[in-house]
This record gives C-alpha cells, sequence and structure tokens, in this order.
C-alpha cells in the first residue's frame, strides 16, 4: 500500500462488505462480547484442552490457534455444517483466507536454525519444515476447510491487523473472493516473549467476511459493515482519510493514546484499549479490534466505531471504521 493509502465506500456501485461470523481462541474470554468490559479471566478458551486432537498435530502453535478460531467464526457465520468434520458450505473456491501475524512462527524459525547449528540440515525433520514458511497459518487454515481463493499473510507490525481486514475487502470489491476468513494470531511461547521483551499472550481471532448482497441471499445476519479505511504515515491523517470527521462522530473508539491532533476529534468519544486488558496483541490486534466493534453492535448500539493501531512510536499508522 502506498504512504496514504484509502478506500471509502460512498460509490453506491461497489459492493458493501459486512461481518458475518466471529471465533475467538483467547484465554480468559469466553464470547467477543466480554472484548468490551472487564475480562472474567477464566473460563473460556483453554489452550491446555482445546489444542490437542488429530487434526493439530504436527502443527506450530499459532496454526494450532488460527484454526480453533477459524472453526468458530465459520460455525458462527453458518458456514459449516453439523457432522463431525465441520465441512466447509460456502463457495470454496472462491473464499479467501487473509493472516496477520508478526511472531506466529518464529519459534519454528529458531527450533529449525538451531538444529541446522547443532547437527547440520540432515537433522531435520520433514514434519517440522512445513512450519518454517512465513504463510503456514494461512496455509493450513485453507486446507483444512478446502478454500481454494486467495491466501496470503500480512506482517507488516502494529498495523497488520487492520491491514489484513483492508486487504480481504478489497478482494471482495475487487470480485477475487466471494468470502474471506481474516485471521489475527500471535502465540505465547518462550521465543516471541524475547523478542518482545515482555510475556506475550496468546491471541486468535477469526473474522469472516462477506457481499451484503451474497449474505442476503443466504440468510446471514450482519453483524457489522466496513465504512471507511486508510494508513498513513501518522494517525491524524489516516482518521481523516478513513472518513472520521467532527461532522461524523464515532461512538466508540478501539486502539491506545492518539497524537494529539488525532484526539481532537476523539476527545467525547469512549476508548477500549484491548492490548491494556490482553497485554501484547502485535498482528492480533486489528482483527480483535473488529470483533469488538461487532460486539458493540450486537449490543444495540448504532452509530460508528472506529479501530485504529500505530502512531508517533511506529512506522505507520492504520483507522478503520465500522458500522451497522
Amino acid at each position: 500500500m502506498s504512504t496514504t493509502s484509502t478506500a471509502r465506500m460512498k460509490n453506491l456501485n461497489v459492493r458493501e462488505v459486512v461481518v458475518t461470523g466471529i471465533g475467538l481462541a483467547l484465554p480468559g474470554v469466553a464470547t467477543y462480547g466480554d472484548l468490551l468490559g472487564p475480562l472474567p479471566g477464566d473460563g473460556g478458551f483453554d489452550p491446555a484442552t482445546a489444542l490437542s486432537g488429530r487434526e493439530l498435530r504436527h502443527k506450530d502453535r499459532a496454526s494450532r490457534l488460527a484454526l480453533r478460531a477459524s472453526e468458530f467464526a465459520l460455525h458462527n457465520a453458518g458456514l459449516t455444517d453439523a457432522d463431525a468434520d465441520a465441512t466447509f458450505t460456502g463457495a470454496a473456491d472462491a473464499t479467501a483466507v487473509v493472516v496477520s501475524t508478526n511472531l506466529g512462527n518464529a519459534d519454528s524459525l529458531c527450533a529449525a536454525t538451531d538444529t541446522i547449528s547443532r547437527e547440520g540440515v540432515r537433522g531435520l525433520s520433514p514434519l517440522g519444515l512445513p512450519q518454517t514458511s512465513s504463510n503456514v497459518i494461512a496455509g493450513w487454515v485453507a486446507i483444512r476447510y478446502g478454500l481454494r481463493g486467495p491466501n496470503l499473510t500480512v506482517c507488516n507490525g502494529v498495523t497488520s491487523g487492520l491491514d489484513a481486514l483492508a486487504w480481504a475487502r478489497n478482494l471482495i470489491v475487487a470480485g477475487r473472493a466471494e468470502a474471506a476468513v481474516v485471521v489475527g494470531v500471535e502465540p505465547a511461547n518462550d521465543v516471541t516473549t524475547k523478542l518482545l521483551g515482555e510475556q506475550s499472550t496468546d491471541a486468535a481471532v477469526a473474522v469472516v467476511l462477506e457481499p451484503a448482497d451474497a449474505a442476503a441471499r443466504r440468510g446471514a445476519r450482519p453483524r457489522a459493515r466496513i465504512t471507511g479505511y486508510a494508513r498513513s504515515l501518522d494517525l491524524a491523517a489516516a482518521l481523516t482519510c478513513a472518513g472520521v470527521t467532527e461532522d461524523e462522530s464515532v461512538g466508540r473508539w478501539l486502539g491506545d493514546e492518539a497524537d494529539a491532533e488525532a484526539g481532537q476529534l476523539l476527545t467525547a468519544t469512549r476508548r477500549i484499549d484491548l492490548e491494556a486488558q490482553l497485554g501484547p496483541l502485535s498482528g492480533a490486534l486489528g482483527v480483535l479490534q473488529c470483533a469488538a466493534a461487532t460486539a458493540h453492535f450486537e449490543g444495540g448500539a448504532t452509530g460508528n466505531v472506529l479501530a485504529a493501531a500505530g502512531g508517533p512510536r511506529h512506522d505507520a499508522a492504520a483507522a478503520l471504521l465500522l458500522t451497522r
């Protein structure tokens, strides 16, 4: 994307893209509605029991988290049947997978390089090599459900999750896909903790995006609609390009402290900082913000919700505007 990129949907001929499913694999969080208030801290997803099973063998931790979140999201969207294998019932040839992760398979890469250092390449296991691919998580999700649409991974820092949502929407608007599974995932392990300099967070969230007309035809309920997106060098410019103005108020702001100029547009807006509640989220942040925005609308709220990431401490900022 360019230094300042924007995707506003003012043209009525452009397909509206809606959220039809949400799935979480987040310890201590039972539903995405929990993201709006004090977290329960216990119950919900348990990695110790939920990340095992035949279909999860020989996969890295991030891929296992992503597969669980995708399973929940596709079921939530009504795109899997009721049999034991949870077969995908949508248009598999035209369903994309877009993953956001910055540290997802770093542990697998470190393990492979350590093995090569000690034993040479002959010490590597063929079962472990797929985990060193930068696109391994998106690949496993596609293989599990037979999804043969575009398949890619976004890994460009704090804005990665919002960027992944924007890329998925672009694929749908351009006609390259009829639906998209967007996954934000980061694992908790020793490698990620060392890289971050603090305890990492097991976090995976999946969001199903579809054209509004296609969702209506199959009777799916639209939970939120993406109406604006922008990525820029600073948050104030991203907000303006995404459509946040003094005349178009924001009901909920999902993000950390903005710079002074951006804050002037949002002074009266209630803010939720998910990382302050959950810890470092990295590539999972933007997709979790989308899930929280959906929960806001599920509670009967109207108006706009802003998801924002990045700012003065980062190389860019991104803003995503959602409405009901």
